[in-house]
Formats: structure tokens, sequence, C-alpha cells
């Protein structure tokens, strides 16, 4: 099979032939279509995350269909499932036996310690592979499984907070949004400063105002969501929130956080971190998102333009999520190292 390899932190992908993998007798072997382009795997590539399984495939936000399973695996041959970060927990801990698996401390995680979906085919563990909604293609579907599932539990730790800020406007916070303004919630977006095509795209996801990250709301917020991995943020957050408010940091890699001042934090504000996800967060979200309906906006590369994409993302030249199209005949010849298309628009629903 065809694959792109980090063999070294801090370098590029390469491209590589590998044997397909066989599963085990909890896993399947899936075919993929798709895989989601994400900020964690540039944690990963950019050496942020540390020791990573090396060489190691990429990509945790996989979209592809059964092809062989093991004995345990109840799924169906043919199903189409996707693949979150979280790739296996043990089962037995005291986080995992109080619903709290994603804090389990020998979690292991998709696209880093597990090959992941940069890559023709890959092996899954069964319990770790959601049904997919069918109304969503490939392309669209893969967003979802990450930026949608950490975005909704970051949501979730939001509270009922009525007046909500997102600071960073990429592929989480622009799936997010549509759930928040679904359930009745005002959004303020924050962009890097002089970002102006992502304030523009906020607001037309119904934002009700959008400015750059140093800017002070036109009022209040009762909470917000840091999803930019920029430590400094956490300060202008709090500042930004009032007394009871919470400040979720969504990423899995932040950088330092500078000192503050208690009184920012002081009246009962509340900063907490969102650590990956639950299977409860992927079956509820993904059985939310096709009742809004939630829409993403993808930028689509060939496999062979992973490194690209990965660019484009580094550089913040993305408006929405970056997908690799894998096995899909839409794509072209994926051995090419290229953008094949653009999407957006109306996803139809049954």
């Amino acid at each position: 099979m065809r694959a792109m390899v980090l063999e070294e932190s801090r370098t590029p992908l390469q491209p590589r032939e590998a044997p397909v993998p066989d599963p085990g007798s909890d896993q399947v072997l899936i075919r993929v279509h798709a895989c989601g382009v994400c900020r964690t795997d540039l944690h990963v590539v950019d050496g942020e995350l540390p020791h990573p399984k090396l060489p190691l495939i990429p990509g945790h936000q996989i979209v592809g269909t059964v092809v062989r399973k093991g004995e345990e695996a109840p799924q169906a041959i043919g199903a189409r499932v996707g693949v979150p970060w979280l790739g296996w927990t043990c089962g037995r801990c005291r986080y995992c036996l109080s619903g709290r698996e994603n804090l389990c401390d020998q979690a292991r995680f998709t696209g880093y310690q597990i090959d992941g979906g940069y890559a023709e085919y890959a092996v899954a563990d069964h319990r770790f592979c959601f049904p997919l909604p069918a109304g969503y293609s490939d392309l669209q579907a893969a967003p979802l499984l990450c930026a949608g599932l950490i975005g909704y539990r970051c949501l979730r730790m939001a509270g009922d907070a009525a007046r909500l800020g997102l600071y960073g406007f990429g592929a989480a916070a622009h799936i997010v949004i549509q759930v928040a303004r679904h359930q009745g919630r005002r959004v303020f977006a924050f962009t890097s400063p002089g970002d102006l095509a992502a304030q523009e795209f906020a607001l037309t996801l119904g934002a009700t105002w959008a400015g750059g990250s140093l800017e002070p709301p036109p009022e209040p917020l009762d909470a917000a969501i840091i999803f930019a991995p920029v430590g400094a943020l956490v300060p202008v957050a709090l500042r930004a929130v009032v007394k009871g408010g919470m400040v979720v940091c969504g990423g899995i890699h932040m950088s330092d956080i500078p000192a503050f001042p208690y009184e920012i934090l002081w009246g009962e504000r509340v900063l907490r971190s969102v650590a990956n996800l639950t299977r409860q967060d992927g079956e509820e979200f993904l059985a939310l998102a096709p009742s809004i309906p939630v829409r993403t906006e993808v930028r689509a590369f060939t496999l062979g333009a992973a490194n690209a994409a990965l660019d484009t993302l580094r550089e913040g030249r993305l408006r929405g999520a970056a997908v690799l199209m894998v096995n899909d005949q839409r794509s072209g010849d994926a051995r090419g190292n290229q953008e094949i298309f653009s999407r957006q628009g109306p996803i139809s629903f049954p």
C-alpha cells in the first residue's frame, strides 16, 4: 500500500510502499477513503508532542470501509466507519470504569502511537470505530472525527454559556459555531489579528461579532473556548469572561501560559483543559450533527500532497479543514503532489 511516513520528527513526510497490515482479533482493517489533516498532526510532525512511534503514518480523522476483521470485531464487512484520535484504552483502570476513558494512563492514540490514515489502509480497534451518518460524503465526514468531536466536548465543558467566545477560528471552531448557534447561543469569534477573511467566514456562519484575538469583545463573555495553541490567549480570555465564567483550553498542545494576576481568575472564574474524547462524545455528536445539520467546509488534497496540506495549515492559509483523499475516484491520481479541489455548500440529508 502507499503511505506518507514520518521517519524523523521535524522532517517532511516521505512517500513509501508498505505492507497492508493484518488486523488482530479485536481490530478491523479499513480501506481508507479520506483522512482529515489536523493541527495535532502538525504537533506530532513538528516534534511538539514527544516520543511518537517512529516510523509513523500520521492521521487520526479516518473515513473508510471495513475490508477485513478479527473474530471479536462486530462491524460488517463493507461498513463505513470513522476512526478518531483516541485509538485504544485499557478498559480496566479507574478512568475507564468511571466513564472517563479519555484520561486512561495507558491510552494509545491514532496517528501518534498507532499508525494512522495517511495511507491506503489502516487497522483500528473495533471499539473506537464509529458508524458515520449517511448524509455526509467521505470528504465532509472526516473533519467531524476530531475538529467536530473535540469542539463538541469543549462546548459541553463550557456549560450553558449564552455568550460564547471562540479563540482561533479554524476547523474546530467552524463546526462548533454551528452547534452553538443551533443551541441558541451568541458567538463571538476571535482570529489572528488582521485576518479579515477568517472574521468574514465566522460572520457568515452566524457569529454575532468577529475580531482580532487581542481585541476586547463588545460585551462580556459567559465562557470562552481557546482552540489556538497560544498560551498567551489564556489571560486574554480570562479578562473577557464574567465572574463565574469558564475558559476551556481545547488543544492537546499549547505554548506556555504566561504569568497573570490572580485578580483575573478571582471571582470564581474557571480555567480547564479538554483531553481527547470519549466514545460517548462520538456517539452523541455524530447523532447530533445531521440533525442541525452541521456543514463542513473542506479543502481536499491528494495523499501525495500531505506535506503541502500540512504547510497550508501551518501557515494559516486554510478556511475550514484540510482532508486527504486516498482511495477515492474523485481524487484522480493520488500519487500526484497536488491539491484536488475545494468544496463548500449544503449537504443533502434524507
